[in-house]
């Protein structure tokens, strides 16, 4: 079955809350095991030994051949965590997520999600992780119920001890039916993705099963049970058509200013030998990689030059693809240590581009004077991301303030450039470029010429509100928009470096006992709903009032 189907399956549904939609994370939402990301980590900090690796390693062999059950399994995992704060493994997990997760998440997951999301079905993660694991994707994928495997929390600490019974086989079904039976539903009016056979149960159990990147013997089981099938290739590992076609395309840019130098060395002139090397570029590369662009309002490229043309960064892609729009008498503005890179770096210096330091907000601003000058004498147009740096997903991440301190001195337009979806070509994170089609619109130039610095919190909200829109955010308010940049965690922030220490994991090792797989001192306290998954209103954990919310 096709993709194209499942998504006519959620069209065929009947609309509105009561047909639910159920999904598996870990194969299912992301390519992988969030797991791995969560180990790396702790190998990483030197929260886990060479013995200790040996242990988990011993735990999921025993897990994988049937010699060690589930339950035993988290327990020897959730021993390393034993008297933690559950508060700064929150902090971390969210880390986590930017850094190595969200990258992982399948752009047809995220196309599923939104088509039930439009059908108005009610959608939930039901996941045999922790919800360490999964909530931070649950927020950014605006999924409100996420039922996950539990961890003992004492005094905002860790105890080591997993909540039971966990979220896993037959309780997988529990949770499902739980969920159903909140929104006036059942499980034969719902939706269930997953890509393992240990999710048989659930699969068997709901209405309307379907299996996404499926192992052989699951696809075989759903063939005979007449279920949906479907597997994703956005992400994972790279075929070596991807790898050589990323690396063409990337080369490419050598190349194509190369072949601008004949044009050069006859007509003199460098600029329009820059304008056929940045097309041919644009071309070439696009090319190469099978990248598609879908664009609304594409007449505003061209109404008023120069602009300044402010665009939304979340993948490598978006220099071809600003490449791709703008075309011609392009300025750019680049970090620092791209200026670094053998060969790339002089090209992108002999066109044009003004490499920042980030990390010095005052050196910066002065950097960029001379765009001004390009933009008032040479006409040129400048190419910016205000938010300074790629963000982990499809959410907007703060602006920074140097491309509107230009539009003030210049008096040039601003005009916005809304990326919806470059990060399905390569997300931040990743080297290889994938093909596909990116949807963008192009607003209308937004005027600044009566603009002054007094009042740049609110030309900076505005301008921001205008992605926001387009781009189905919620918008917010100049002194939200002040706030947010304050928020934005230190590792989104371009002008922080380094990595903040965080205290080591203490532990408590035992040995599981074999019986359900739980050590007895480690079992289910107080507090757990009959079908052992924690309630919304638990004081552990993250804020219930947040948009993914723990059960």
């Amino acid at each position: 079955m096709s993709f194209s189907s499942l998504l006519q399956n959620i069209a065929d549904a009947e609309q509105g809350p009561k047909t639910c939609a159920v999904f598996d994370f870990d194969g299912t939402i992301i390519s992988g095991y969030s797991a791995t990301a969560f180990l790396k980590d702790q190998i990483a900090r030197g929260e886990i030994s060479p013995a200790d690796l040996v242990q988990l390693t011993q735990a999921a062999t025993r897990f994988g051949i049937g010699s060690l059950g589930f339950s035993a399994l988290m327990a020897v995992h959730a021993q390393y965590l034993a008297g933690r704060s559950e508060t700064d493994y929150i902090a971390n997990s969210e880390r986590l997520f930017r850094r190595a997760i969200a990258k992982l998440i399948y752009p047809e997951a995220r196309q599923l999600i939104e088509a039930h999301r439009a059908a108005g079905h009610s959608i939930a993660i039901i996941s045999s992780a922790t919800p360490y694991q999964v909530l931070p994707a649950a927020k950014d994928l605006g999924i409100e119920h996420v039922y996950a495997t539990d961890l003992e929390v004492e005094d905002g600490q860790f105890t080591g001890g997993v909540v039971q019974p966990t979220c896993f086989g037959i309780g997988k079904v529990h949770a499902a039916e739980r969920f159903t039976a909140q929104q006036g539903s059942d499980l034969e009016n719902c939706f269930f993705y997953s890509d393992s056979t240990d999710d048989i149960e659930l699969l068997e159990t709901a209405g309307r099963p379907a299996v996404l990147n499926g192992s052989r013997e699951l696809k075989k089981t759903a063939r005979e049970a007449g279920w949906s099938m479907a597997d994703f290739s956005s992400r994972g590992n790279a075929t070596s058509s991807q790898v050589v076609r990323s690396l063409a395309a990337t080369g490419s840019l050598v190349g194509s200013f190369m072949m601008g130098l004949p044009l050069y060395a006859l007509s003199g002139s460098r600029r329009d030998s820059l304008n056929f090397s940045i097309s041919l570029f644009a071309e070439t590369a696009s090319a190469l990689i099978g990248l598609d662009l879908d664009v609304r309002g594409r007449e505003h490229l061209w109404k008023q030059r120069p602009a300044i043309f402010m665009f939304n960064h979340q993948s490598n892609a978006d220099m071809l693809i600003m490449a791709s729009l703008i075309r011609r008498d392009i300025v750019g503005v680049g970090k620092r240590e791209l200026k670094n890179l053998p060969v790339i770096g002089p090209l992108m210096g002999a066109a044009g581009v003004v490499f920042i330091d980030r990390s010095d907000r005052r050196a910066a601003i002065e950097t960029m004077k001379p765009l001004v000058k390009a933009m008032q004498e040479e006409k040129k147009s400048l190419v910016i991301a205000p938010e300074g740096t790629r963000a982990p997903t499809r959410k907007l991440g703060a602006f920074k303030k140097g491309g509107f301190h230009v539009a003030i001195q210049s008096g040039v337009p601003i005009v916005p450039v809304v990326i919806h979806n470059s990060g399905d070509i390569s997300p931040k994170g990743d080297k290889i470029f994938r093909s596909g089609t990116v949807h963008i619109d192009i607003l209308p130039a937004i005027q600044t010429t009566n603009w002054s610095v007094a009042n740049i919190d609110e030309h900076v909200a505005k301008v921001r509100n205008a992605f926001l829109r387009t781009l189905g955010q919620p918008e917010l308010s100049a002194e939200e928009t002040v706030n947010a940049r304050r928020d934005t965690p230190d590792d989104l922030k371009p002008e922080v470096r380094g990595r903040q220490s965080k205290p080591r994991l203490k532990k408590a090792v035992t040995e599981p006992s074999e019986q359900d797989g739980v050590p007895s001192a480690r079992r289910g306290k107080s507090g757990v709903s009959p079908n052992g998954v924690r309630s919304a209103d638990s004081k552990n954990g993250f804020d219930p009032e947040a948009p993914a919310t723990r059960h």
